[in-house]
């Protein structure tokens, strides 16, 4: 997902990677990790659980970044573009170090595993996966994964894995600006003007039947027990905070059923084959194509 081919030399040091010639989602403070750096390691690679695991939260965060990437050039204002762009990029960098981990287990590039997979191979959940909609949409959909990525990434700081807490620190600072810019959407559209709440009310009540599957456990984690962190877990604090926002913008919590959703297991929307056909027709195109 770089803009050149990741198939990385065996003699490469950590210092061919200058901030210079980096892509924007190379560029990270201080020292944090990076994929290049995940490339490098020299320990030993993910076991198949954790790397399945990492799988998972790298296909939310890619699925979601390509959805994201339409809003450029496309949002009710110029800051917000930049924003949304911003957030966008975040979100990718995020997969590309989720995915160069878990495909470090597999001997496969975080380009293997973007481009040359098959929709069924996706393990993204069926929210990232929505037709963006109106603005309202999008900021509802943002808050529900801001909410969720932040409580996730807060604990997995903890994780028995160095790999996956050192990801999920980098991630946290960059989710923790997300998830200010999407409750400051919510409060501003909720008590904005009648038209706006009432989108936002839309919005809550469509996008509400993909929640659960965000929180449902799996057979997987029985096997991360102090690695990852179990969805379930995280649903009672998700639920307060969210709960409390919409309070304070004026909005409720939806009475909507949740919807059957599996995307774990690789059954997807029908909107992912679409998302799929336009982020990988480039590379099966033209395989090995470097700029």
């Amino acid at each position: 997902m770089s803009g050149t081919s990741t198939g990385h030399a065996a003699d490469h040091s950590l210092d061919s990677y200058g901030d210079a010639a980096a892509s924007a989602t190379r560029v990270t403070p201080g020292n944090a990790l990076r994929p290049e750096d995940i490339v490098l390691q020299d320990t030993a690679p993910a076991s198949e659980a954790a790397a399945q695991y990492a799988l998972r939260l790298g296909d939310d965060a890619l699925v979601y970044a390509q959805r994201m990437a339409h809003w450029v050039s496309r949002a009710p204002e110029l800051e917000e573009d930049v924003a949304l762009g911003n957030i966008t990029l975040d979100q990718l960098g995020h997969a590309r170090s989720f995915l160069t981990y878990a495909g470090k287990a597999w001997g496969k590039t975080e380009d293997d595993l973007a481009y040359f997979r098959e929709e069924e191979e996706f393990t993204s959940v069926h929210l990232v996966e929505q037709p963006n909609g109106d603005f309202a949409e999008t900021t509802v959909r943002g808050l529900f994964l801001a909410i969720y990525q932040h409580l996730l990434y807060t604990r997995l700081l903890d994780s028995a894995d160095e790999t996956l807490a050192a990801i999920s620190a980098k991630a946290l600072k960059e989710v923790d600006y997300h998830l200010e810019h999407f409750e400051m959407w919510t409060l501003r559209l909720g008590l904005g003007t009648d038209e706006s709440a009432r989108r936002m009310r839309v919005a809550l009540d469509k996008l509400w039947p993909y929640v659960d599957e965000l929180f449902t456990d799996e057979p997987l984690y029985d096997e991360l027990e102090g690695v990852a962190v179990r969805p379930s877990t995280l649903r009672a604090d998700w639920d307060a905070r969210l709960g409390e926002l919409l309070e304070r913008a004026g909005l409720a919590v939806p009475q909507v059923p949740y919807a059957m959703c599996h995307g774990r297991r690789g059954e997807h929307s029908e909107h992912l084959g679409y998302i799929l056909a336009e982020m990988q027709v480039l590379a099966r195109k033209h395989p090995g194509a470097t700029w």
